[in-house]
């Protein structure tokens, strides 16, 4: 079965075919930071726009570098949710089209559960069961995963996302659009014990994680250090750090609290250098594998919607014919394919 995906929940057109037969067989991503950069941070509407303007030729593309005609697609994948309901509509009335003029099957793919499955588009991908930290702009979710479709949520962000975080940091520190990677690359030139900043949430029982203090706590250093030589940088390291450890104390708890001995880490936060140095000291000390996906699929991306959408689509899982988008959707209120 050969699946296009596509991808339009925010700020990123990604298109893909995958076979089930031989794997992901061509991908492409237009991002569009240059567009977003002059207001720090992405403007819905113009994100919309964007992807109608990219969206059809990167699928011609893709199918292009796939060696493919429409006519070889056996469905169509897109993302239904969660995200910019503007953006998402873009991508579905695309997809849905595509299906509808080939008489093939189109199924709404839930954009975090195709984050979670991912890694399993790796050469040594993990097997079920597995605890999952999904880490991204708009989501820090634990979760559970006893198969495809069968997700306990273990615990989750009660404000900012760590994604939101960085970003809201990194504007403190005066740093360009986008902020997160702009800011580990500042912090790889800062002290690591200059500034101590707290782990929220990780001197009490569960699961549930808190961001916004640390952004807080990062405006009053700044506001404190003014000019000083390095402080931005300093400010930066320890901010990570703090990020780092508390994801990992967490990761450290889901997995002695479900007994899994593997961990998948995924979503746009986890091609974090520092984070995955951190999180792969907690695993090795419990004996546990880490798995993450290649850099280029840690953003969002249509391989893993393609990948989404196959597996859901060859247990049997066959798209609604309602048409809709939705910017709010629960993962753990998914259901088993078939």
């Amino acid at each position: 079965m050969r699946v296009l995906g596509i991808e339009t929940s925010c700020d990123e057109t990604g298109v893909a075919v995958y076979d089930g037969d031989t794997g992901l067989l061509a991908h492409a991503v237009h991002s569009q930071v240059d567009l977003h950069a002059t207001y720090g941070g992405v403007v819905p509407e113009l994100a919309s726009r964007d992807h109608v303007r990219r969206v059809l030729p990167l699928t011609e593309q893709v199918l292009a570098e796939a060696g493919l005609e429409r006519e070889a697609l056996d469905a169509v994948a897109y993302t239904r949710g969660p995200g910019l309901v503007g953006a998402l509509l873009v991508g579905a009335s695309v997809a849905r089209s595509l299906a509808w003029a080939r008489g093939l099957p189109a199924l709404g793919v839930h954009h975090m559960e195709a984050h979670l499955l991912a890694p399993l588009l790796e050469d040594d991908p993990p097997a079920f069961p597995f605890v999952a930290l999904l880490i991204s702009g708009g989501h820090t979710l634990l979760v559970q995963v006893a198969g495809v479709g069968r997700y306990r949520a273990l615990g989750e962000s009660v404000d900012d996302a760590v994604g939101e975080a960085f970003d809201k940091t990194a504007k403190l520190l005066d740093l360009p659009y986008p902020g997160g990677p702009q800011l580990e690359r500042l912090a790889a030139e800062g002290a690591p014990d200059r500034y101590r900043f707290p782990r929220p949430m990780t001197d009490r029982p569960g699961l549930d994680f808190s961001f916004s203090g640390l952004k807080t706590f990062t405006r009053n250093l700044v506001r404190d250090a003014g000019d000083e030589p390095g402080a931005r940088a300093d400010i930066a390291r320890g901010f990570q750090d703090a990020v780092a450890d508390t994801l990992a104390i967490k990761c450290r708890r889901a997995l002695q609290h479900t007994g899994a001995q593997r961990l998948v880490v995924a979503g746009g936060v986890s091609a974090n250098r520092a984070l995955r140095r951190r999180i792969d000291a907690v695993a090795a000390e419990l004996g546990a594998t880490v798995h993450y996906p290649r850099p280029a699929l840690c953003t969002d991306n249509g391989a893993m919607i393609a990948y989404c959408g196959y597996r859901r689509l060859a247990a049997g899982e066959r798209g609604d014919i309602a048409f809709d988008v939705t910017a709010r959707w629960p993962l753990e209120t998914l259901r088993e394919p078939g």
